[in-house]
């Protein structure tokens, strides 16, 4: 925490009495002793080197990012049939698996970004996780191939494979969950190192940094779709799992030697030191002052001058709401003896750092919901697939291949947003973004209703097609498109307005923290996700009856499911739009910063996906 010295006279106030106290020149306020550490007191000092980086260095990262989204999906989009056909998992099974390693990979997410605006720096980060990440493919490669694959092409959906080894079953669930924590850990990093190659001191750089992101969310999607049309053909269609896995690995390995060959051209910026302890302390300091009456607003503490205590962040203005955390920043008889005590003693931007958390808590509640959505692309919607009539003539389309769909709906619905819907809604509220970030949230909790509901009419329509003596249904695997293109429709809205929401109520101090929101989101989503399963099948499978998301679909009601999430999906949006509602937005003191640093505030845009 930087020393700041203190040369404000400040009343106090204390219980029902009012002293006029001040605190001495000599008096420090130790605001962030990771930083200090680090030798990072600002933005500027946090810069190895200056002169490198541009788009030579960042279009390598770049390729790094498609290849590597590439060798991800090229193992988790087909996970759920992989676990049903090769394991012998049933459906439900298969489908909570798949939920909790998606929730997984999210969860390293947040371990990625805390080392890397911590303690490691980008560079480092995404380098060590790039390793692991390549680790867990060979595992996965090697595992499939040795242990599972038996016979071989087996696991087709005609040719049965032979039950699995524990030792077999050990290894790929060790080698998928180093897959998630490599991958996870090295997503978050990889924009914003990306976005570190461009000075944006420098206009036509700044102006370069903001294209990056659009390259980087395109190269994104252009792995994935690869991933969702081809590598699965060749896994899912003709039982070559092992080749797939195997071409997956080698894209992790050329985009980390990619990465590891433009290291000597990076732009680098230091890590800057643990923001946590400083939000702990407001919390500590209000438990040591239970007792305190708040002081008035002009009365509580706060250092002089245009800048905060927290170097790079700007002031927050008090507000109203939350005003038992005032008591951190009430000035006491003990806190004029001696230095400062930043665990007694708090300054209002600080207090205001709490508490901006604590409104955004119950929006990030409500997004929730909207995850469990999501996340059923992965699993149930496989698996609906995969009991479809998927001909084309003589050509059998994968299930898991209808995720290009979505792939494709987030595209078009990203231009169409950004070039129509903006511009209209902007001209009718007369708001230059069109729509506020929450009115965007809200429209696409909206839309993942609806898909559902789609998804539940589509199952419904398959059940009546069923082939008799068959887990087959006649109806073709073409109705699964509008809950595909809706699910993807509702991402433009809900994540990216997610995204830029919570980047840009987060306080400058904790931008990652805002980004982390985003992350843990798209986890708790796949844990209760995993966790409706286990609750509707122990409610619906008793005595004869099968359950709702029984081995053969054919047996069940997985519509019921869809419908289920649909109204659970209302609900949360009727609490949603009291929440908006009662939103207040953060109030910042406007002032000039050193080397704000915007592409912080979007480091996670593309991690939804």
């Amino acid at each position: 925490m930087n020393s700041l010295n203190v040369t404000n006279k400040t009343a106090l106030k204390v219980g029902e009495g009012s002293n006029n106290l001040s605190l001495e020149p000599s008096d420090t306020y130790d605001i962030d002793n990771e930083q200090k550490k680090s030798g990072c007191l600002n933005i500027g000092d946090c810069i190895k080197r200056k002169n490198t980086g541009g788009w030579k260095y960042a279009m390598i990262l770049l390729a790094n990012q498609g290849l590597a989204t590439l060798a991800f999906f090229g193992v988790g989009v087909n996970l759920v049939l992989f676990l049903t056909r090769v394991l012998g998992q049933d459906n439900a099974s298969a489908a909570n698996n798949v939920s909790k390693w998606t929730g997984t990979v999210y969860l390293f997410s947040l371990v990625g970004a805390f080392l890397s605006d911590s303690y490691w720096g980008r560079y480092l980060t995404c380098a060590v996780f790039q390793l692991i990440f390549v680790l867990g493919l060979v595992l996965v490669s090697l595992s499939s191939w040795l242990f599972l694959i038996k016979p071989e092409g087996c696991g087709d959906g005609e040719k049965l494979c032979m039950p699995t080894s524990s030792i077999g079953s050990a290894v790929f669930y060790l080698a998928i969950y180093l897959v998630a924590f490599g991958y996870g850990g090295h997503q978050p990093t990889i924009a914003t190192f990306g976005a570190d190659q461009f000075d944006e001191t420098n206009p036509k750089d700044k102006s370069s940094k903001a294209a990056f992101f659009c390259y980087f969310y395109f190269a994104l999607n252009l792995g994935s779709l690869f991933s969702n049309t081809i590598l699965v053909y060749y896994e899912e269609d003709t039982g070559k799992w092992s080749l797939g896995f195997w071409v997956s690995t080698g894209s992790a390995v050329i985009a980390l030697v990619s990465f590891l060959l433009g290291s000597r051209g990076y732009r680098y910026i230091k890590p800057c030191g643990n923001p946590l302890p400083r939000v702990a302390q407001v919390f500590v300091a209000v438990f040591r002052k239970w007792k305190v009456v708040p002081a008035d607003e002009n009365e509580l503490y706060e250092v002089e001058g245009s800048q905060s205590a927290i170097k790079g962040s700007r002031k927050i203005l008090h507000s109203n709401e939350f005003e038992c955390l005032d008591k951190a920043a009430t000035l006491t008889e003990e806190d004029q003896h001696g230095p400062i005590n930043p665990w007694r003693l708090c300054t209002v931007t600080q207090v205001e750092e709490a508490k901006c958390i604590i409104r955004m808590l119950p929006i990030w509640l409500c997004t929730i919901i909207y995850s469990v959505v999501f996340t059923q692309m992965a699993s149930l919607f496989v698996e609906q697939g995969a009991v479809m009539n998927s001909k084309i003539g003589t050509f059998h389309l994968p299930a898991a291949s209808m995720s290009a769909f979505d792939i494709c709906s987030v595209l078009a619905f990203t231009g169409i947003y950004r070039q129509i819907l903006v511009p209209l809604a902007g001209r009718l509220s007369r708001n230059p973004k069109g729509l506020t970030e929450l009115q965007r949230m809200g429209i696409g909790l909206v839309i993942g209703l609806l898909a559902m509901v789609a998804a539940g009419v589509t199952e419904l329509a398959r059940l009546k097609r069923v082939i008799p003596d068959s887990r087959s249904s006649s109806l073709s695997i073409f109705w699964q498109i509008p809950q595909y293109a809706l699910v993807g429709a509702s991402e433009v809205f809900m994540y990216v307005g997610q995204l830029e929401f919570f980047n840009g109520q987060a306080p400058d101090g904790i931008k990652s923290f805002g980004s982390s929101l985003c992350m843990a989101s798209i986890s708790l989503g796949n844990y209760v996700s995993s966790m409706l399963v286990n609750m509707v099948m122990g409610i619906t499978a008793r005595g004869n009856s099968p359950g709702w998301i029984p081995e053969d679909l054919n047996d069940g009601h997985m519509d019921r499911f869809y419908f289920l999430i649909a109204a659970l999906t209302a609900a949360d949006f009727v609490i949603y739009v009291y929440c908006a509602m009662w939103y207040k937005c953060i109030n910042v003191e406007e002032s000039k910063i050193e080397a704000l640093k915007d592409g912080q505030a979007e480091e996670e845009a593309i991690n939804h996906v």
